[in-house]
């Protein structure tokens, strides 16, 4: 069976076709700039990367041109929509409401739509994307797979925050999490790997990108994770600044006179490694100007590594110990530097890198040294496989 995984966003749309038979990828590409006159899309199909200047004034425009490349002659790998089996659609935000992966109904897309205020970028793109496959493909069955849905088994002391109880009742103010496809997906591959059953294993996984979280896995259940009510949370990352003392805001906003949007858009745009840095949101690009004696590329570095190591150690605090430490995501996969200057932070817990292993850049390595108590592992992120499948667990 094929499966067509979309990941919608305001102006863009991902999307990938997966023969389900051997996970191959079929066909997978990227529309930008929808609702623009330059809008255009990158389809790649057989290791050809294909350019198509089109314009798509909104997401049913988008899709219906995907569909139509996906069943050409020469672009498709598919010779009609009845080949798919399903479309599984990644959403970034499900509340409380979504605890695993559902068939789209009108109720379900009713809730993804209240939850628009924690995630009102996101949220909103998710619902323009399935409104136009239903209108384009209105038989075709439909999955909602979300981002927060792995972390609801994460217990309530741990996702409470300490404020008015009321703003949890009234608002849903909480920790809820992200990236669940991505952790989901390592955690059982490095289990797969190891040749374990993942309930014997205590896994702490790192997803290092321009958006990071780490998160505590124990049972294959997550108990533990670093962003909070929204993507912001947690450690720092390429724009976002992650954990603060909450009277930083405040204070530069009577400061600084700035509004709630002001300081929304430093906060996510203008901080974590560029804020410190004011190079780049890029890791390559910090490291590189760290080694041409950047000092405030260096601090930046510094910074990312030991707040990092401390998430990862309130991690093992959660779980009551580690077995496993993964790395994955663009500078989990390639950032050797990064990987090493983690870990040795983290040797008080019997963590070692063998640097000759580590020298690895985007594929499945162990990088722990013989005698690590805890193995360490890159295993590169697959959040489009890990959609499929709960995809195809589903229209089944």
């Amino acid at each position: 069976m094929k499966i067509l995984v979309l990941n919608s966003g305001s102006s863009s749309l991902k999307y990938q076709v997966i023969d389900m038979d051997t996970e191959e990828v079929l066909a997978k590409g990227y529309f930008e700039r929808i609702g623009q006159p330059n809008s255009f899309l990158t389809h790649t199909v057989r290791g050809e990367k294909h350019k198509f200047e089109h314009l798509a004034r909104n997401h049913e425009e988008a899709i219906s041109f995907v569909l139509n490349r996906l069943t050409n002659d020469h672009y498709g790998v598919i010779k009609n929509l009845d080949e798919l089996g399903g479309i599984g659609h990644r959403i970034v935000h499900g509340g409380e409401k979504f605890t695993n992966s559902v068939i789209i109904t009108d109720e379900v897309v009713q809730e993804i739509t209240k939850c628009a205020d924690l995630a009102p970028l996101h949220n909103p793109a998710c619902v323009l994307g399935i409104e136009a496959c239903k209108k384009i493909v209105p038989n075709m069955k439909m999955v909602a797979v979300f981002d927060t849905a792995f972390h609801q088994t994460i217990s309530k002391e741990k996702y409470i925050y300490a404020i008015p109880y009321k703003y949890y009742k009234e608002y849903g103010v909480r920790k809820y999490g992200f990236h669940g496809t991505s952790h989901q997906y390592v955690s059982n591959r490095v289990a797969e790997i190891m040749g374990k059953d993942i309930k014997d294993l205590k896994i702490v996984n790192c997803h290092l990108g321009q958006g990071c979280s780490i998160c505590a896995i124990k049972d294959g259940k997550s108990v533990e994770t670093s962003m909070g009510l929204t993507p912001l949370g947690g450690i720092p990352m390429g724009s976002r600044s992650g954990d603060l003392d909450p009277s930083v805001m405040t204070y530069l906003m009577q400061k600084e006179n700035l509004s709630a949007d002001d300081m929304n858009f430093i906060l996510n745009k203008e901080s974590g490694i560029y804020g410190i840095s004011n190079i780049s949101v890029d890791m390559r690009d910090i490291e590189a100007d760290a080694a041409a004696g950047g000092i405030h590329a260096q601090l930046a570095l510094d910074v990312f590594h030991y707040l990092t190591a401390c998430y990862i150690a309130k991690c093992v605090v959660a779980m009551g110990g580690i077995d496993v430490l993964t790395f994955t995501a663009g500078v989990g996969e390639n950032g050797m530097d990064s990987r090493k200057a983690i870990c040795d932070q983290l040797e008080f817990l019997g963590v070692k890198v063998d640097e000759q292993k580590n020298q690895v850049r985007g594929k499945e390595a162990e990088i722990s040294s013989s005698d690590s108590k805890v193995k360490v592992y890159v295993v590169p992120t697959n959040e489009e496989l890990m959609i499929a499948k709960e995809t195809l667990k589903l229209v089944q």
